[in-house]
């Protein structure tokens, strides 16, 4: 599959680049996605939740009424979670909802991701570029530029560029990251995939190990 490499400014630069089927012309595995994708969201919960059960509430432990003869049901502690200001009845506690998942499979669900979005003509790839100094409103040029101001997108970089990253950080609807920090969930929550010329070789290379 052959796509057009573009400037900042949205233009054709005349070149194409071949983007390999090992990686970008897969056909995707749909639960492979989900799972990955279900893991990056499980792994960033905090599980800090807690509520108080019956044995940490402060309150009197005395019997509240006879055991028999009231009319209503037997009673034992104020604390009970039948009461106003009772303990929580099996309340959430802190936990882990990290979990483990092949490697293999992890990879299968980031080519799959990648070829959905080649399928659905969601891929850009455009020249290298840099800025001498982190201004937003020369990322925001560019974005005006591959027409994705009011869309969702990622940029994927060769290497860590400090003032490219800093040009985008305010801006809410785009990311910028390299290739060694692109996952399945980051992939196919971007309405546009935006890669530099020079990083296709190393998600190629990345995925194809």
């Amino acid at each position: 599959m052959k796509v057009a490499v573009v400037d900042i400014n949205g233009k054709n630069t005349g070149r194409e680049v071949e983007l390999s089927d090992a990686v970008f012309g897969i056909e995707p595995n749909e639960h492979a996605i989900y799972l990955d994708v279900k893991q990056h969201l499980a792994n960033k919960r905090q599980g800090t939740h807690k509520a108080k059960e019956r044995a940490e509430i402060a309150g009197s432990t005395r019997k509240i009424k006879k055991q028999k003869g009231t009319g209503t049901a037997r009673a034992g502690s104020i604390k009970s979670g039948v009461f106003r200001g009772g303990g929580r009845m099996f309340g959430p506690r802190p936990r882990n909802y990290s979990f483990k998942l092949n490697k293999g499979l992890k990879k299968l669900a980031r080519i799959s991701a990648l070829s959905v979005k080649a399928k659905n003509d969601e891929i850009v790839v455009i020249e290298d570029f840099q800025f001498e100094a982190p201004k937003t409103k020369n990322f925001i040029n560019v974005l005006k530029g591959l027409g994705l101001e009011d869309k969702k997108s990622v940029f994927v970089l060769a290497e860590s560029n400090k003032n490219v990253y800093l040009s985008s950080r305010n801006l809410k609807r785009t990311k910028t990251l390299t290739s060694s920090e692109l996952n399945t969930y980051t992939v196919m929550n971007a309405g546009k995939l935006v890669i530099s010329e020079s990083c296709l070789s190393q998600i190629e290379s990345n995925f194809t190990k």
